[in-house]
């Protein structure tokens, strides 16, 4: 059975295309999926059988070998921080909560670049905790 990728596939059409390691294509059709696939991402790697039709190859059946990492999980752990470095950034805000706790208790908010640096920290540790 050849192996190769999915080149293009679109789910309100119903079909797409396969390419194969070798480089030749196939006509691939929403019923040749797996049981349970309605939709297949481009660059999933495959096997599959193909028959000749009269519009050219096709493919009749497939297994899916390998799906495609997406690019923004690959992004979001490119710019995760190294756990030394988070372990730094949540030390300093806790040592910067700790600083603001008696001013907040009695009803003083840090204000200006004090309050701005520590909205930084926060935010930064809340995408780091997200990615």
């Amino acid at each position: 059975m050849p192996t190769g990728h999915v080149k293009f596939f679109d789910t309100v059409k119903g079909f797409g295309f396969v390419q194969s390691d070798e480089g030749t294509e196939a006509f691939l059709h929403v019923t040749a999926l797996p049981d349970g696939l309605t939709d297949i991402k481009p660059g999933t790697r495959i096997e599959y059988s193909i028959v000749d039709s009269k519009r050219g190859a096709q493919v009749m059946t497939m297994r899916v070998l390998e799906v495609p990492e997406s690019l923004e999980k690959k992004q979001r752990a490119a710019s995760r921080m190294k756990n030394e470095d988070l372990v730094i950034l949540v030390e300093g805000l806790i040592s910067a909560l700790d600083n603001i706790r008696p001013g907040v208790e009695h009803g003083r908010l840090p204000e200006g670049a004090s309050a701005d640096k520590l909205a930084r920290l926060l935010r930064t540790l809340a995408d780091q905790l997200k990615s």
